[in-house]
């Protein structure tokens, strides 16, 4: 198929349709040349069935709940490697050697502090505000801060602003989460890996000793690595048309954690943990899954099925591993939330309504119980979710600039509106 051309036929006369083949996936038609040859666009709501953009990152393949990173699967990334190993590959390509995963970390640590005029910058922010919204007005003001890595033309400033960005999101985010409890900032401690000095910075306080737990830091690293990156979701994909535009990459990601702010996208882990607290106890889940067949019931089961898997979220056998390992450690292994997930899982994978739908759970449906035994509260939860991401938006965002094909996105419409009419005077309209 792929060396050969679609035809349309369109009133009568054939247009041929250029095939193009990934490396996997589905073949592609290639539709630039569509309008030019018929004078018509295709209709497409949510880009669902058209590819935005050529991609060597990140392959879903949604039947077979199969997620890569540069072609590695994501279990044997979460298993075997950390966050910054993660991070290096999505930006170069390639697994670094032991001296250029040395020389990568080195790098990332030393850019963990942020301007010190950012310190004051944060309270100008109301104290109740919602850590994401900080997030969006911080990351968007660091292209302020950090003017010298702004040429998006120099690929020097390019790798800058993307190590900045990698390093400083962890400090912003638990300064977020500092200021919205109320408590000092913490500042980095580069002796220590990625992972355990966010943990650090979020949780420890100036007149206290604070250890960080290795088994909480390995968790926090794996949910890093779980959520680095996931193709050309909604987030990524307006980082993607931010970037299109010649924008700063500061003001790129801050687009892209607005997005993500968005409850259909980020908020899902959020919204699970509130569904399991709703249920309660395991004697209540068959009311509840009655209730989620029932069409007429406006109530569903969040963290279960996914826009893109129609099998089991790769992701979510990791979480669940992680999430009992957590709960063991702060010694809530027998965590009533927990129980609830379980159960429901259990009959999820064997209900014949969720098996028919395909309503498998996803990696939303652990991580917020994960993330609630690590101590964070829910509106911290989309905030790490940006910490995790950063690395994908930037890989994708550096992705876009170097391709030689790209040009400013300009998404085309179905117009409904009324036709062309002419202005009424005000006096004469009745």
């Amino acid at each position: 198929m792929a060396n050969d051309n679609a035809k349309l036929t369109v009133e009568g006369t054939d247009i041929e349709l250029p095939t193009r083949a990934g490396t996997l996936g589905p073949h592609v038609f290639d539709i630039n040349q569509l309008y030019k040859q018929t004078g018509a666009f295709t209709f497409d709501p949510g880009y669902t069935s058209t590819a935005s953009c050529e991609s060597k990152i990140t392959f879903i393949d949604g039947d077979e709940g199969m997620l890569l990173h540069r072609g590695y699967p994501i279990d044997e990334l979460a298993d075997n490697g950390d966050f910054l190993e993660v991070c290096y590959l999505l930006l170069y390509g390639e697994l670094p050697t032991k001296a250029e995963k040395a020389d990568f970390d080195y790098r990332v640590t030393n850019h963990t502090m942020v301007h010190e005029q950012m310190n004051r910058f944060f309270t100008g922010f109301r104290r109740d505000a919602h850590p994401m919204a900080v997030m969006c007005g911080v990351v968007g003001a660091m292209s302020a801060f950090y003017h010298d890595s702004t040429d998006i033309t120099d690929p020097r400033q390019r790798m800058i602003a993307s190590l900045r960005m990698i390093a400083k999101m962890p400090t912003i985010a638990a300064m977020a989460y500092k200021y919205h409890i109320g408590q000092p900032f913490v500042y980095p401690k580069n002796d220590l890996d990625y992972a355990s000095n966010f943990l650090r910075m979020c949780f420890s306080v100036p007149c206290e000793a604070y250890e960080v737990n290795t088994v909480l830091a390995r968790a926090m690293d794996k949910i890093f690595i779980l959520h680095a990156d996931h193709e050309q979701n909604a987030s990524t994909s307006t980082v993607r048309l931010a970037g299109s535009s010649g924008a700063n990459p500061f003001a790129c990601i801050a687009a892209g954690i607005a997005c993500l702010w968005g409850p259909a996208h980020g908020g899902a882990n959020e919204a699970a943990l509130n569904m399991l607290a709703e249920i309660g106890t395991v004697d209540r889940i068959p009311e509840f899954i009655d209730r989620a067949k029932d069409k007429n019931d406006p109530f569903r089961l969040m963290g279960f099925g996914h826009r893109v898997y129609k099998n089991y979220d790769p992701r979510a056998k990791i979480m669940q591993k992680t999430c009992h390992e957590v709960l063991k450690e702060v010694g809530n292994e027998d965590d009533e939330l927990l129980n609830v997930a379980l159960e429901l899982e259990k009959i999820a994978l064997t209900d014949e309504y969720f098996i028919e739908k395909k309503l498998y759970p996803n990696v939303d449906f652990y991580s917020g119980i994960t993330l609630k035994a690590l101590g964070f509260p829910q509106e911290m939860f989309t905030v790490l979710f940006a910490v995790a991401r950063t690395v994908g938006w930037i890989a994708q965002w550096k992705e876009m600039i170097e391709d030689p094909n790209q040009r400013i996105g300009r998404p085309r419409q179905l117009y409904t509106g009324a036709e062309k009419r002419e202005f009424v005077p005000i006096d004469r309209r009745g």
